[in-house]
Parts: structure tokens; sequence; C-alpha cells
């Protein structure tokens, strides 16, 4: 892992950090339509990176991670802020959105390298091989 790059976390060790500091955030970055219809970690916070009708990039993302940590005070090398923690399907799109915190100067970001629902398996469904569900951690469903 270089220093551009989120700190990789098993769910596991996501759902601990979670546990051992309460000032840490978990943001489920999912689209809305898997957010809701595919279940999403209890307590997590919805804000997507990339999300429907235009399939682009959320040009607010960082701005709105901004105003969950703090009201969007700075983080500094000597102050790091709350932990930000970024789930979505199967780790990429948080990795990809972990980077782009940390370009932005967010320094305390992790992502959950399983994701929500895991890789997919030999007979490409998800959910049987890891993630949030398959680990057993507390989630919910709309």
């Amino acid at each position: 892992m270089s220093d551009d790059h989120p700190k990789g976390l098993t769910p596991q060790e996501a759902h601990r950090l979670l546990q051992e500091h309460p000032q840490a955030v978990l943001v489920d970055i999912r689209s809305t339509m898997e957010f809701l219809f595919v279940g999403h970690p209890k307590g997590a916070v919805h804000i997507p990176w990339i999300d429907e009708p235009d399939w682009v990039v959320n040009p607010h993302f960082i701005t709105e991670i901004r105003k969950l940590l703090l009201g969007g005070v700075a983080n500094e090398p000597d102050h790091p802020g709350a932990p930000v923690i970024l789930i979505c399907r199967s780790g990429k799109r948080s990795l990809e959105a972990g980077r782009a915190l940390i370009k932005d100067g967010v320094t305390s970001v992790f992502h959950i390298d399983e994701g929500f629902e895991g890789d997919l398996d030999e007979h490409h469904h998800r959910g049987s091989t890891g993630g949030w569900r398959f680990r057993g951690l507390p989630w919910e469903q709309c």
C-alpha cells in the first residue's frame, strides 16, 4: 500500500474499528439501488460515488464526506480527524473513492477490501465467498 491508497480492512477489522472508535464513520458508496435493495451495513451513511441515472462520479462526493467530518474541517497530519471507512460491493469502487479523498487531503481513509457482497464465485454469484454480509456482520435491508 502506498500513501495515496486507503488502507484496506477486512469486514471484521472494519467492524472492530467502528466499535473501538465511535467517531469513525462507515460510508456506503454504492448506488442508491444497491444501498436500498441489496442491503447495507447497519449504521452506514449513504453517499454514492457513482449513481443512477447518469452513472458518473458524484461531483459532490468529497464535499459530502467533508460535511460528514465535522462540518468540513480539514484533516492535518497531527490531527487526522475521524476515520472514514468506505464500503462498496466488492472493494473496487471504495479503493478509487478513497484515493480521491486522500488526494484531496483527507488522511484517515480506509476501505473494506471485500466490500458488502464480496467477489464473484465460480458460478458468478456474489455473497458466497466474502463481504460484510457473508461474514455475519450487522446489516439491514429496506
